[in-house]
């Protein structure tokens, strides 16, 4: 009897109920403006623009735990799209948003801050490939020296930043090793630990671009994809799946930047015009920049013993700072790893299988 009447009860309601309109609004489904909530987040997510000294103002993504206070800092500065170097995922958990390398920082409450590099992506100003120190290769008044420098004073300013604790960190694997090394030709006083993994620092000796005067074909496609666009872009196909077939195919390096269209850019004229060990590529050593002016930062170096890519920056720094008497405060790491696989998963190598995740094990017991 109840239910009977509880039925009669909803029959007679959606018989007085107005009808709903089942057309679709003028303009159609999609509204003038769609904002998903972000208050189950667990994490605030800021992205601001950070003054250089120049007046260039570089994108900054900022990315710290709810509620955090007094927190270190750790920042990565990147040719590689800052916005989505800090999106794993989109989630509403900071652990599933940034990368999995970041996976210990947010355990540990740091502050995780990623920067695109002037001229590309949401920055300002002009992209050079590896801007080398002010000098004679960079008569400009900036350089990735000053840019680490006055990105680290903004950040350590309780005024932009009331979160932190004043202590930055900067980690980042091959060009993003890169700018760690070059922060350090001049640091900050708040730069208190550094970890260049598979850092470029010698293009002709032996990273990205010739090993020991040997041009990589390997790495030429890079440049489509990173100097023919500010932000992202693709580069020029290859040709086939088989990277050996595909050099025999194609030739000299020279005739390949012609047919992808390679030879329209910059920094490709720019680096065929010295194919010796000139004063171009010898005034952009790192190691001997390092040896130079030698900091006391701690230091971290990484190596994977199986980098294609730059397998010779990091242990020829460390080796140039060891014969400066600096060895108390850089360390070398090496292990079983491609390029850059030190922030991925590190349980196997083509057909080796390690014992366990060794990428994490250094990310964990030594990062």
């Amino acid at each position: 009897m109840k239910l009977k009447l509880v039925l009669l009860a909803s029959i007679a309601l959606a018989a007085t109920a107005p009808a709903q309109d089942q057309t679709a609004p003028a303009g159609g489904d999609i509204p003038a403006k769609f904002v998903p909530p972000i208050e189950a987040r667990d994490y605030v997510k800021r992205e601001v623009m950070v003054p250089m000294r120049d007046g260039t103002k570089l994108y900054t993504v900022i990315v710290y735990p709810k509620g955090v206070t007094n927190a270190p800092i750790v920042l990565t500065r990147t040719p590689y799209n800052a916005k989505g170097r800090a999106n794993r995922s989109d989630s509403t958990g900071i652990l599933a948003t940034l990368p999995l390398a970041d996976e210990m920082f947010v355990k540990a409450g740091y502050i995780r801050v990623y920067q695109d590099i002037r001229g590309k992506y949401g920055s300002e100003g002009d992209y050079v490939v590896t801007r080398p120190v002010i000098g004679p290769l960079n008569p400009t008044k900036v350089d990735h020296v000053t840019d680490a420098y006055d990105t680290i004073d903004w950040l350590v300013n309780k005024a932009n930043l009331p979160e932190s604790n004043g202590r930055v960190g900067m980690i980042g694997s091959s060009y993003e090793g890169f700018t760690v090394v070059m922060a350090l030709l001049n640091p900050h006083p708040a730069l208190k630990v550094a970890a260049p993994e598979s850092p470029m620092i010698d293009g002709w000796m032996g990273d990205d671009w010739f090993h020991h005067g040997a041009f990589r074909l390997a790495n030429i496609a890079w440049l489509g994809g990173q100097t023919g666009y500010k932000g992202a872009g693709k580069a020029p196909p290859t040709g086939g799946y088989d990277d050996y077939e595909n050099f025999r195919d194609v030739g000299s390096a020279g005739d390949w930047a012609k047919k992808s269209g390679y030879d329209q850019l910059p920094y490709w004229q720019r680096m065929v015009s010295h194919p010796a060990y000139d004063g171009f590529w010898q005034g952009q050593a790192l190691d001997k920049l390092l040896a130079a002016n030698p900091s006391n930062i701690p230091t971290i170096w990484e190596q994977g013993l199986w980098d294609q890519e730059d397998m010779y920056g990091a242990i020829t720094s460390w080796e140039a700072l060891k014969a400066k008497g600096k060895i108390g405060n850089n360390h070398l790491v090496m292990g079983p790893w491609r390029h850059s696989q030190v922030n991925r998963e590190g349980r196997s190598l083509g057909p080796f299988e390690w014992n366990g995740d060794t990428a994490e094990q250094f990310r964990e017991d030594m990062v």
